[in-house]
């Protein structure tokens, strides 16, 4: 007890010490802080992986001795972590990259505070038992949410939280890859939809301390040391052909996805859904192992040129006894990481998409480049096929997360690989380029922004998502009843400051308006106060707006009608009140300034 108080005393303190500064200040501070947990997160997460891995599998050994367990471990991770999330959290922890976007575009860049550690228990437990997702995407959720409780809990204001947060998601990407410049790129290029120059420097803070934490705790090694050949520029033609295979494995990457996911959650029943999804999962990484957790495992032996065995490893072995086999082989984990991954999440496991997309593009410039020099290498081309892994990463990435600079950048951090920035370059923008004339979004913003709840770097586009409809109503406008005398209009008149009379009917249905211009004519003429009703005054609307409409779908009714002010309602047609350009345009430069990074 005395511990937590003295613990609460310094924290108290170091509070009003940071509050006497400016917030620009207090955000330097803190992003430093931010990147330091970050950081911690990262080893805690990798480490974790690693142990239970390991103490799961370091026994494995002999022809198919053990390999039944396949089967077995990524169905027991999966259930472990959705008693965890059902049981424990009992809240959505999946997708996290998607939730932090939600975060920033629907909840003023609040995220729940057991989300600094929930997804770091479940993606572990995940993860570890085999389940066949990616740890970046928890860490990113994670280290979003140390971001912003840091700065909800120092009571800055929400475009200071929204950079915290923003710096606790590079940091993550940072920590986990030992990669500071991609961890900028990521925030800047996915997650942050309007940040200028002065807010990159917290950023830089955040990642540079994530990865020095995450070097002084796991080693200087990179994450994917591997053995490269000179660039050529005789291999540019390649490298375009790359970048458009790319693209098209990126298309099936996302839409595959998004729909098996769909499909897979329509089944009724949590532990229906996980046992059908468990079963297929261990069914898939049995016949395929390098589907078995991240993969990452497998990516080495690509990387690196060694000599690629599975006999001893699958019953599968038998049918890689001929050169073309183990590129059909590549090309059959390539479409089925798609499955393995969507079974791990939509039937209980938590992880995400980034793992999978590098791997997947890691096989995809593998296939490609062993198949050309399968087709072609007796006339006398060579195409480097661990070159092509490498590349064929920065592909994937840069279509599916339509991200190009980060896809560039985080390839050539984590390998090194600074000679190929030319391929990397040429690939990722091709694939990019090719995958966004079939895609508008990535598979993180696919879901929200079918539902508009997107922030994009259009300036008027994000701050009309950040404005809600329900906070715009105007409700001191006095109604009226349809069938009320031109006596009792008179009277609401008096009484009320408005010149507009919303007319509803005895359920409070809105039927249309009065205006004080519609009866000024008559309303002096007290021998009419008896003879002539609301009705034979009221207009009818151009157009309903509804409680919980979107902003930009307001905006155009009002640009098609041409109106000042438009009725609000429910979906019962129930009267709630107006809405007027006026309070949007208001609401519009208030909310411009909040955001604002300057």
């Amino acid at each position: 007890m005395k511990t937590d108080k003295r613990t609460g005393h310094f924290f108290a303190f170091f509070r009003r010490s940071l509050q006497k500064l400016s917030e620009k200040d207090q955000v330097l501070i803190l992003s430093l802080a931010v990147g330091i947990f970050c950081g911690l997160a990262s080893v805690l997460l990798k480490v974790s992986i690693e142990t239970i891995h390991h103490s799961l599998t370091s026994w494995f050994g002999g022809r198919f001795n053990y390999n039944f367990l396949y089967l077995i471990y990524p169905g027991v991770g999966m259930l472990l972590s959705m008693l965890f999330v059902r049981y424990v959290i009992k809240d959505n922890i999946g997708h996290g990259v998607t939730k932090v976007l939600v975060a920033v575009s629907k909840n003023e860049s609040k995220i729940k505070p057991h989300n600094m550690w929930s997804s770091l228990v479940a993606s572990s437990v995940t993860i570890g038992f085999g389940g066949s997702v990616g740890a970046e995407a928890p860490i990113v959720y994670t280290g979003a949410a140390i971001g912003s409780n840091i700065g909800r809990k120092m009571g800055l204001s929400y475009k200071n939280i929204t950079i915290l947060l923003g710096c606790g998601a590079a940091g993550a990407v940072a920590g986990i890859f030992k990669a500071p410049l991609a961890g900028v790129l990521f925030t800047l290029e996915i997650l942050l939809f309007n940040i200028s120059m002065s807010s990159i420097l917290p950023l830089l803070l955040s990642t540079v301390s994530a990865t020095v934490i995450s070097y002084l705790f796991l080693g200087d090694s990179l994450p994917f040391e591997c053995t490269l050949s000179p660039f050529t520029m005789r291999n540019i033609p390649f490298y375009i052909v790359l970048g458009l295979f790319s693209a098209a494995c990126s298309i099936y990457f996302t839409r595959t996805t998004l729909w098996l996911e769909d499909r897979i959650k329509s089944i009724e029943g949590p532990f229906t859904r996980w046992f059908f999804s468990a079963a297929c999962l261990g069914l898939l990484i049995f016949l395929f192992p390098p589907l078995y957790g991240e993969g990452y495992d497998s990516l080495s032996v690509l990387l690196n040129g060694r000599e690629i065995t599975f006999e001893s490893k699958t019953v599968l072995g038998f049918f890689m006894n001929t050169p073309w086999t183990i590129p059909l082989f590549f090309l059959l984990i390539l479409l089925l990481k798609v499955f393995s991954m969507s079974f791990t999440n939509a039937g209980g496991g938590v992880g995400g998409t980034f793992g999978p997309t590098l791997f997947v593009g890691a096989v995809a410039g593998f296939v490609l480049s062993r198949t050309v020099n399968l087709l072609f290498g007796g006339s006398g081309l060579h195409v480097p096929e661990q070159n092509s892994v490498l590349v064929g990463m920065a592909g994937l990435m840069a279509g599916v997360m339509q991200a190009p600079m980060t896809a560039i950048f985080l390839i050539a951090e984590i390998s090194g690989g600074y000679e190929l920035l030319v391929p990397l370059i040429l690939t990722s923008t091709i694939s990019f380029g090719a995958t966004r004339m079939v895609e508008q979004y990535s598979i993180y913003t696919k879901r929200i922004a079918k539902k508009g709840e997107l922030l994009t770097h259009d300036s008027d586009q994000a701050v009309l998502t950040l404005l809600k409809t329900s906070d715009l109503i105007e409700s001191d406008f006095t109604p009226v009843k349809i069938d009320a005398t031109l006596g009792e209009l008179v009277d609401a008149v008096s009484e009320s400051s408005r010149n507009i009379f919303p007319v509803v009917d005895t359920r409070k249905h809105f039927q249309g308006y009065v205006s004080l211009e519609d009866i000024r004519k008559d309303m002096f003429k007290k021998d009419l106060y008896d003879k002539m009703y609301v009705y034979n005054y009221m207009k009818s609307s151009p157009e309903y707006v509804y409680v919980d409409e979107k902003m930009v779908s307001v905006m155009k009714k009002f640009e098609k009608t041409d109106a000042w002010n438009l009725p609000v309602v429910d979906h019962y047609r129930t009267y709630i009140g107006f809405v007027s350009k006026s309070k949007i345009f208001s609401a519009y430069r208030n909310q411009l300034r909040e955001v604002s990074h300057d």
